[in-house]
């Protein structure tokens, strides 16, 4: 496929830019060496172009996509539309908290709504990812041990299991790793947390239900645990979606979390942002939050402050402001009967998928999953060379995309399956049939899944030069 700038000839043109209405400015020293480099193209080609790149894509709106750990759900319509609202659209953070009140009263809506399904007391809303939000829950852990002198508390317990941003995050806020493992069952071993909790924890992050779909049974012992040796616990929100509305983390004895609202609450997710990854807290943390802090004036009115001991800012103004729109459209749309139905929805699908596809494929942890289960394909690959790979290759023959290859790394030749809430039975039951045809090509003709794909608009790729080597800039010369 050609890029945009690989298209059209010179001379070439359309009008779609309206003319200027402000007085042309050079800034002298700043004057360009050469012409910008833009494309010449017809609206035709221009149209063309884009609906090429449309039919490589792969969406929840093309067909299954059971990304685990990603919760790849369908986000409702009517989240844009709230988003696409004038008042929201056409308003900026500098015009004062008089002018604001509307997109105020958001901020403050929302906040109190995701404290309570999270059971924390206050919530920032900067944060612009999952990730994001991890280093400033950490950042918040820092600041109160900090705060109390605890300095000498620099290692934060990361199981075997979890998302790798959780070690990368806990780093880049200057604390060290300490790594455990997970038991047969998935869960933390206890044992080995008693031994890695000392005068030095900072805390513990962990995402429950965990990375292999399991909700940890211990999960009130392990916090207990953590707190007994001073150290405070962190949730990782990746898995919120599972249990939104029916436990909250902070029932199970969390002092902070980080919520992904393109994951659990609809926004859109992947194609580069915006992103949004609130942070929830407890009330002895609160005093160090990021960001716009919403309270009230005598007279009613909203107004924005900061936070008493605020570590600093992490993104500009509130965040991600439209990206909260929809998240909050879409929880007062299900409302506080519908967030645990989505829920509990989410976790019949994966169960349902898992009691049927494991009569053909081995379960890395044979147990009721929550909303997501993983598959352990070793023993296949063993016997017929079909690794997880060659199945997932496989699969977007059928229209379908991958579930997550090769993670958790605890699992070897690893699926990790999550089909959401907003996928019907009908849907599931086609997918399972293409797991066990493809598990039939497997044993029976092998060399089918090895070639495959061979319906997508490119054949299979060679990840480790596009890893190694990548071609990040293109070159006009």
């Amino acid at each position: 496929m050609k890029l945009i700038f690989e298209r059209g000839f010179e001379g070439q043109a359309l009008c779609l830019m309206p003319a200027c209405d402000v007085p042309e400015c050079t800034v002298e020293g700043f004057e360009r060496e050469q012409e910008l480099h833009l494309p010449h193209l017809s609206e035709n080609e221009l149209s063309r172009h884009y609906s090429e790149i449309a039919k490589r894509v792969h969406g929840v709106n093309d067909g299954f996509y059971p990304l685990g750990s990603c919760t790849m759900k369908y986000n409702p319509k009517i989240n844009e539309e709230a988003a696409a609202l004038p008042g929201f659209t056409g308003i900026h953070p500098l015009q004062g908290d008089k002018n604001t009140q509307g997109c105020l009263e958001v901020l403050d809506t929302i906040e109190k709504s995701l404290a309570e399904i999270s059971g924390m007391d206050s919530v920032t809303l900067q944060p612009a990812a999952g990730a994001h939000g991890e280093f400033t829950g950490l950042m918040l852990i820092k600041s109160y041990l900090n705060s109390i002198g605890a300095t000498e508390r620099k290692k934060i317990i990361v199981p075997d299991s979890a998302h790798g941003t959780n070690p990368a995050s806990a780093v880049m806020c200057g604390f060290e790793i300490v790594n455990i493992p997970s038991a047969p069952d998935g869960c933390v071993d206890l044992e080995a947390l008693k031994g890695a909790v000392g005068e030095d924890t900072a805390g513990l992050m962990l995402t429950n239900p965990n990375t292999v779909g399991v909700f940890d049974k211990n999960i009130l012992e392990i916090t207990k645990i953590v707190h007994d040796a001073g150290g405070l616990c962190y949730y990782d929100g990746a898995n919120l979606n599972a249990v939104m509305g029916v436990v909250r983390p902070g029932d199970m004895g969390f002092d902070c979390i980080h919520f992904n609202l393109h994951k659990t609450f609809s926004t859109p997710h992947g194609g580069g942002g915006p992103g949004s990854g609130p942070v929830g807290c407890k009330a002895f943390l609160a005093p160090f939050l990021p960001g716009i802090r919403v309270g009230r004036k005598p007279c009613g009115c909203y107004k924005s402050e900061k936070a008493e001991q605020s570590f600093g800012e992490v993104k500009a103004f509130g965040g991600n402001f439209l990206v909260v729109v929809k998240a909050l459209t879409y929880i007062l749309t299900l409302g506080k009967e519908g967030i645990p139905e989505a829920a509990k929805n989410a976790v019949l699908n994966a169960n349902y998928m898992q009691a049927c596809l494991k009569e053909d494929f081995d379960l890395a942890y044979d147990v009721i999953c929550m909303h997501e289960f993983v598959l352990t394909l070793d023993r296949l690959h063993k016997e017929t060379g079909i690794s997880a790979l060659d199945l997932a290759k496989g699969l977007l023959d059928n229209g379908i995309h991958p579930p997550t290859m090769y993670f958790p790394l605890i699992v070897h030749e690893a699926l990790m399956i999550e089909p959401t809430e907003t996928e019907p039975k009908e849907m599931m039951d086609e997918a399972i049939a293409v797991f066990k045809e493809l598990k039939r090509l497997a044993y029976e003709e092998p060399q089918v899944l090895h070639d495959a794909p061979v319906k997508t608009p490119v054949r299979r790729l060679d990840d480790v030069r596009a890893a190694r080597t990548p071609v990040l800039r293109y070159s006009f010369e």
